[in-house]
């Protein structure tokens, strides 16, 4: 069968591959605005990714920095935190001896809880109300490794899910630079503070697939990796006009040069609400999915500034992100249109320019998408550079003469990465909106209402952070629906 996979992300292409491995002859099309991965490969890849593709043996490579985390200190310094856990307990020790010694059993507690997060991500999610044997065994299978947590980590699962960072991070630490920090973890690219309820989930979601004790996803070159694998035809610079929809299937996809490539199965990596309402007649649709498709929340609250610097900056990644109370004030901010005064930010060397200068990719939140006041031109744009430059000197960090070389706003990251409204997660990765209601329980399991038509990209389970797991997952409910035609 001809397979059309929209989209060249990570998703995208593990599960290209999946389904040439299944005997599918697949074309990906690289449409901009089907990936919302901003082209970032950060990410956990699952075990089976690596073993199947073998990315290994084909060049991937992990970044895996050592401190993984730095901040600066008010008082000068700096808090690192390391893979080694010694390391990382003797760094907590000298701003505060009581978080040192509670540091190892929390990261293990953590750890165990991620690795059943580990085991939900890595398969499609549960249906709770299923009467297949199938589906009866798989939610078995989940709640047989939910009892193997014990009774502390039941607990800890389940308080875990439903508060806030702030609360979850206030009982068990004094210290607001490690607070801070975790925080900064549980709401990154949320539109929400610490305090909102969910972001203790977010926090546990960025350590699934990291060693106890790390919790920010790591980066690598999978998708060139996956980009040079044989198998799968890719058309570079293509976009997709239209999905073409007959007698309930999907027939063909209009690129927008006018081409029409046939295709009886068609993966999109486009945002949910841009392939069914968009790229597709609606009127093939349920009117309650419609509204329902309509309703999925994406608000971009993060822009991107480069810097680049004479000096060497002497960390790998560093948050400026003192505590929780600065955090929610950051938040307080966005949440009414403004560009936050000061911002929280998390900073990544990323190597020399071309020029020889040292180039600094700053995660800027919160900037909203939609601005109350005004909307963002080349002024705006300038503006959140120098808070930028400005929040990091008064935090310590040495910036020293850096210049500002791009800045993308929200809806920069929504016109060239094809993030919707510049949410890289497609839709956000809140607790209402994940796992069985990710984006909305109607297309948790990867299928849409039309034939042939089936979604894969960073809006499904489970969502950014994992790379690839919704490829991977998305060709195996293809594979079943085939068999079971």
């Amino acid at each position: 069968m001809n397979a059309l996979v929209i989209g060249t992300g990570v998703n995208e292409l593990v599960c290209a591959h999946y389904l040439a491995r299944a005997g599918h002859q697949v074309l990906v099309l690289e449409d901009r605005a089907a990936h919302g991965d901003a082209g970032n490969d950060s990410g956990w890849i699952p075990e089976r990714i690596l073993h199947d593709l073998r990315l290994q043996e084909s060049g991937l490579k992990v970044e895996r920095p050592d401190p993984w985390i730095t901040a600066p200190l008010p008082g000068g310094g700096r808090l690192e935190l390391w893979r080694d856990m010694a390391r990382s307990v003797e760094a907590i020790r000298r701003v505060s001896p009581h978080d040192a010694a509670k540091w190892p059993e929390f990261c293990e507690r953590m750890a165990r809880v991620a690795r059943l997060l580990e085991t939900v991500y890595t398969a499609p999610p549960p249906d709770l109300l299923t009467r297949s044997a199938g589906g009866l065994r798989a939610l078995a299978g989940l709640g047989f490794r939910a009892h193997r947590l014990g009774r502390q980590g039941i607990e800890d699962l389940l308080r875990l899910l439903p508060i806030s960072a702030a609360d979850f991070l206030d009982d068990n630490f004094e210290s607001d630079a490690l607070k801070g920090l975790l925080g900064a973890a549980g709401v990154m690219h949320l539109c929400q503070g610490p305090r909102s309820g969910g972001t203790a989930f977010r926090l546990l979601h960025h350590h699934a697939g990291n060693p106890p004790g790390v919790f920010r996803p790591p980066e690598s070159n999978v998708r060139d990796v996956l980009s040079r694998l044989p198998g799968v035809e890719i058309r570079r610079g293509v976009g997709v006009a239209r999905i073409v929809v007959r007698a309930g299937r999907v027939s063909e996809v209009v690129l927008e040069s006018g081409e029409e490539r046939p295709a009886a199965l068609v993966v999109s990596g486009a945002d949910p609400r841009r392939t069914l309402l968009e790229l597709m007649d609606p009127g093939w649709l349920d009117p309650e999915l419609v509204r329902a498709v309509q309703h999925i929340r994406r608000r971009g609250v993060a822009a991107r500034v480069d810097l680049a610097l004479e000096h060497t900056p002497g960390f790998a990644r560093l948050a400026v992100a003192p505590s929780l109370d600065y955090l929610e004030r950051a938040y307080d901010d966005a949440k009414h249109g403004r560009v936050s005064r000061a911002p929280y930010l998390e900073v990544t060397n990323g190597g020399k320019t071309a020029e020889g200068r040292h180039r600094l990719d700053v995660h800027v939140q919160y900037a909203p998408y939609a601005l109350a006041d005004g909307q963002w031109d080349d002024d705006r744009r300038r503006a959140l550079g120098e808070i930028a430059v400005r929040e990091m000197s008064e935090q310590g960090v040495d910036v020293g003469s850096a210049v500002i070389t791009r800045v993308l706003s929200p809806r920069d990251m929504e016109a060239e990465y094809g993030c919707p409204e510049g949410q890289v997660d497609q839709a956000e990765a809140t607790l209402d909106q994940s796992f069985f209601m990710r984006p909305t329980p109607e297309l948790a399991h990867y299928r849409t209402p039309v034939g042939g038509l089936y979604l894969c990209g960073t809006g499904m389970h489970p969502g950014g952070g994992v790379a690839g797991a919704g490829g991977r997952n998305a060709a195996r409910e293809i594979a079943l629906d085939l068999r079971n035609k």
